[in-house]
């Protein structure tokens, strides 16, 4: 019986730390939008450009990309993860398109 409770206990405690992982991750990307958000405000002011708004990819969506100015990191991670892509279009226009992206870099993958 004893044995049966260790066992339960470890269990517990590793799905409590995967939970507690999970989490954690989706905060650390959220900071990492915002903190592209803000870089990019900052970047079109100091370049006389209109401060771009957050656009959503939407599957078959037409794009106009002359420049690709930032994209956020999915390094480290072995989730599928908001990314922003800040580009200038043909009309020297600042854009940043939000989508998912699959990461890359996890232990085991080729």
């Amino acid at each position: 019986m004893k044995a049966f409770t260790g066992i339960a206990a470890a269990l517990i405690l590793s799905a409590s730390s995967l939970a507690l992982a999970e989490g954690g991750a989706d905060r650390v990307y959220g900071k990492m939008i915002q903190a592209n958000e803000q870089a990019m405000r900052a970047y079109a002011e100091a370049n006389g450009k209109n401060v771009p708004e957050v656009t959503h990819y939407r599957y078959g969506m037409k794009m106009d990309v002359a420049r690709v100015v930032s994209v956020t990191s999915v390094r480290r991670s072995c989730d599928v993860v908001p990314t922003q892509m800040t580009y200038e279009d043909s009309n020297g226009q600042l854009n940043i398109l939000e989508y998912r992206s699959g990461g890359f870099g996890c232990p085991g993958q080729n």
